[in-house]
């Protein structure tokens, strides 16, 4: 039996051989890739204002910290911090009395000098006139004349000496330098100052200075009067304007950008000093801008790409890309007029794939 199986063994290889010989190749035909149903748009130029993005801070237009101009105790304070004051406001008193009674002194002083100064014209007066006579010796008459002199100088002396004192009791009361609010009290009655001593920082909060940077490279269009608008967060969606009034003349060597002053209106006072602000200074009107809808730009690997259509091949471009508005994207560089660019189905393409657009798609760009 063994030996029968084994004899079976050719027999069956042959017949396997024989059908592999008979068999047909078969014939592989090559994929041809299908091509990816896009909807397309046209980068077009449109009539937007050159601005640029800034962040800054809104600070007083008018900031000022009062101090003591004359030493001594602090008998009144009048304001709090946050109250408004206008401009020569009475806002506290140093020592008042102590000042009035030096100035009294200085008028008693400058009295008395008048008086003998009137005597000793008096005195001269009369000795002139009998010197004319010879009952009064040269010497007399020059002795008349040195004491008029004498007391003239003490005259303009006491002058002096009050105005400082007149001057002294108008520094004991502290008043307001302009119009505006008290942003902090540093003293109270009683406390005793010397001069130079800071009682009272005012600032001037219905017109602010909103203060900014700008990159060098706009340093030729930053000019006065340009319109700047911002927004702060305590007012969402609420836009404020003001206009270039300061343009400072040194680029900082860290940022490489400048500082540049906008004056802000604050009348309603809603705005408060000091609040971090975001938004824009428009550099030109009416710039031929490239654009093309928002849709078309994607994003990869941190760049910004878009697929342009170039006979019916999809290639894809890295932009440098700028504002949003309108759903519209700003392309700063990369693209050019007229270009046709793919607004849907960019995940399923590859550099160089194959596109189809529908026969009736609008090539413009859709708003």
């Amino acid at each position: 039996m063994k030996k029968s199986l084994l004899q079976l063994i050719p027999a069956v290889l042959g017949i396997l051989l024989s059908a592999c010989h008979d068999a047909a190749p078969a014939v592989t035909k090559p994929t041809v890739p299908s091509a990816v149903h896009v909807t397309v748009g046209k980068v077009q130029n449109v009539e937007w204002d050159q601005t640029v993005s800034v962040v800054g801070t809104l600070y007083p237009k008018d900031e000022a910290t009062l101090a003591a101009e004359v030493e001594g105790a602090v008998e009144k304070t009048f304001v709090e911090f946050g109250e408004r004051i206008q401009n020569n406001q009475e806002l506290a008193i140093i020592d008042n009395d102590s000042y009035q009674a030096q100035m009294e002194e200085k008028k008693g002083n400058l009295a008395r000098a008048e008086a003998n100064l009137a005597n000793a014209k008096q005195n001269l007066t009369r000795s002139m006139r009998l010197a004319d006579t010879g009952a009064v010796s040269d010497s007399d008459l020059d002795t008349a004349k040195s004491m008029v002199a004498q007391f003239e100088a003490e005259v303009a002396a006491a002058k002096g000496t009050l105005s400082v004192a007149t001057l002294n009791l108008g520094r004991a009361h502290v008043k307001a330098p302009f119009d505006g609010a008290i942003a902090s009290r540093i003293v109270g009655r009683g406390d005793f100052v010397k001069i130079g001593s800071p009682l009272f920082t005012v600032v001037n909060d219905r017109i602010l200075k909103f203060i900014f940077q700008v990159p060098e490279r706009y340093g030729s269009k930053v000019k006065k009067e340009l319109d700047v608008s911002f927004s702060v967060d305590n007012y969402p969606g609420e836009t404020f304007k003001g206009k270039v009034y300061l343009i400072s003349p040194v680029v900082s060597t860290a940022t490489r950008s400048f500082n540049v002053g906008a004056l802000v209106a604050n009348a309603d006072l809603r705005l408060k000093a000091s609040t971090f602000a975001r938004g824009s200074i428009t550099l030109q009107r009416g710039v031929s801008t490239p654009v093309v809808p928002l849709d078309a730009v994607v994003n990869y690997a941190g760049l910004s790409k878009v697929f342009v259509v170039e006979n019916g091949l999809a290639h894809s471009r890295t932009v440098k890309v700028g504002r949003i508005q309108q759903g519209k994207q700003e392309v700063l560089d990369g693209l050019k007029e007229g270009e046709t660019v793919v607004l849907t189905g960019q995940g399923k393409l590859v550099e160089g794939a194959q596109v189809s657009v529908p026969a009736a798609a609008d090539t413009d760009n859709k708003s």
